[in-house]
């Protein structure tokens, strides 16, 4: 297989899915042959990142993220796509294991406010680990906006739609999601609302008949990769 790229996902199972889904329906195709060449590695088993993060006396998933990079490594894919936005936290190691670069999904989420031209607060919503980690943080802020993160009993609404409605249950709990985005933008008075963890994106795509100003990264990761790998066939 030729010009094809490598989506590293499972983290979790139903968000690559979502994520997978994206690519292919976005993907304008009259054929078989117009859709994208991929591989996806679906490694569910790779241990929880936010328990990492939060207690490093829990399972480190670095070394499983490498077998990962060094099995792509055998494989050559043109570039890689990281689905988890947790998992950012440990990216710089990962693009340092490999000459393939790795698409940067928060980077690339963070770009969008600048080509929106954003000028409010913007929020930033997402695991607990990705909070306490600063992965969204920083990027918006090295893009000069004013980054919110949730006080504690907003990140426990996001936990609980994260880990127990959608994780646990395979529950999109439409009310509760719309309750979070509400809050970020009334409550936090924030202008923009970034979804940063596939979960939220998974309930965006099933719930995005709301009126909140919502960039999802799992949607723009979609389509940088979607131009990435067209680009390849030209």
């Amino acid at each position: 297989m030729e010009n094809f790229f490598s989506i590293l996902g499972g983290m979790g199972t139903m968000a690559t899915e979502s994520f997978v889904r994206l690519i292919n329906h976005r993907t304008q195709a009259s054929k078989d042959q117009d859709y994208l060449n991929y591989v996806l590695f679906n490694h569910a088993t790779v241990p929880d990142r936010t328990a990492y993060i939060l207690d490093r006396t829990q399972e480190d998933p670095m070394p499983y993220l490498l077998d990962d990079i060094e099995k792509q490594n055998l494989l050559q894919p043109k570039f890689i796509v990281l689905t988890c936005n947790t998992a950012h936290y440990f990216f710089d190691e990962l693009q340092a294991a490999t000459d393939i670069p790795i698409l940067h999904m928060p980077r690339e989420a963070a770009n969008e406010l600048v080509r929106q031209h954003t000028v409010g607060k913007v929020a930033v919503l997402g695991t607990e680990g990705s909070m306490r980690a600063g992965i969204y943080e920083r990027e918006v802020k090295n893009l000069g906006f004013e980054a919110v993160i949730p006080d504690q009993e907003l990140q426990e609404k996001i936990n609980y739609l994260i880990y127990h409605e959608i994780k646990e249950s395979d529950h999109l709990n439409k009310d509760l999601y719309y309750e979070i985005l509400e809050e970020a933008v009334e409550r936090l008075e924030c202008e923009k609302i970034i979804l940063g963890c596939t979960e939220l994106s998974l309930m965006q795509e099933f719930a995005s008949d709301n009126p909140y100003p919502v960039i999802d990264a799992q949607s723009i990761l979609a389509d940088r990769t979607i131009e990435r790998a067209l680009k390849l066939r030209q």
